[in-house]
């Protein structure tokens, strides 16, 4: 039942993003999407210090940092090809037709962080996240993040000349990766002998570089806005909250 019911939620994450910019006009989805960009950074990055690291290093026999370098330079590079649409900037992806590269990057990026969840879920001993305080944290971080940038590619995608069925249909193939990420982790506890914990540091890493360039690009004229402030405060907070 918990299985279905994350997989859902993954699935319903990318459509609510579709059905917010096909609702709200171009100004008020710039407005949420930082926000809620806000919000998700400040989570990842607290989610990210204080449940991931310390029992990743806690727990696991393989060099960590190495790994979380190594995601946080994926990251990189995939937001070389989707344009930085991961953290708030559709404004330099808009275009008359929608790259296939700017597609596969986001696929990249949420198939792999399907994978550490499945594995939580699976509760095998071999995944480090069996170990964490709360099991709903990588959720949370993974839907928190999810949304936004489902927000931000449905802007993408309806400013293209595409048609309004394609558009869906793209949305929906994005919505299925993560799920399948998730099957895959899910389904390969116990079958493959691999630490699980190197794909979840990869994660890890990718949500630092995430969540900082985020942080670090809430910004206004190098000035924080008190609201954008206060938004990832309560990200902060929230992680806090669920250790």
């Amino acid at each position: 039942m918990e299985l279905i019911i994350t997989i859902s939620a993954l699935i319903l994450s990318v459509p609510v993003g579709g059905l917010l910019v096909a609702v709200l006009d171009k100004k008020n989805n710039d407005h949420i999407i930082k926000l809620m960009l806000a919000f998700s950074g400040g989570f990842l990055l607290s989610l990210a210090f204080i449940h991931f690291i310390p029992e990743l290093y806690e727990h696991s026999s393989v060099k960590i940092g190495i790994f979380i370098l190594v995601g946080f330079l994926v990251q990189l590079i995939l937001e070389f090809f989707s344009g930085g649409i991961e953290h708030g900037h559709v404004h330099s992806v808009h275009g008359k037709a929608i790259p296939i590269t700017l597609v596969v990057a986001l696929s990249v990026h949420a198939f792999l962080e399907g994978i550490p969840l499945g594995t939580q879920l699976a509760g095998a001993e071999i995944a480090t996240t069996h170990h964490h305080g709360s099991e709903s944290g990588l959720l949370m971080g993974i839907l928190l993040h999810r949304i936004p940038v489902a927000i931000a590619l449905s802007s993408v995608l309806f400013a293209s000349t595409i048609s309004r069925v394609k558009v869906w249909l793209i949305l929906g193939s994005f919505a299925l990766v993560t799920p399948i990420g998730l099957l895959l982790g899910w389904s390969s506890v116990g079958e493959l002998e691999f630490n699980f914990d190197i794909i979840l540091a990869i994660v890890v890493g990718m949500f630092l570089h995430i969540s900082t360039t985020i942080i670090f690009e809430t910004s206004e004229n190098h000035k924080f806005n008190f609201i954008k402030l206060l938004t990832i405060l309560g990200g902060t907070a929230l992680a806090f909250l669920i250790h």
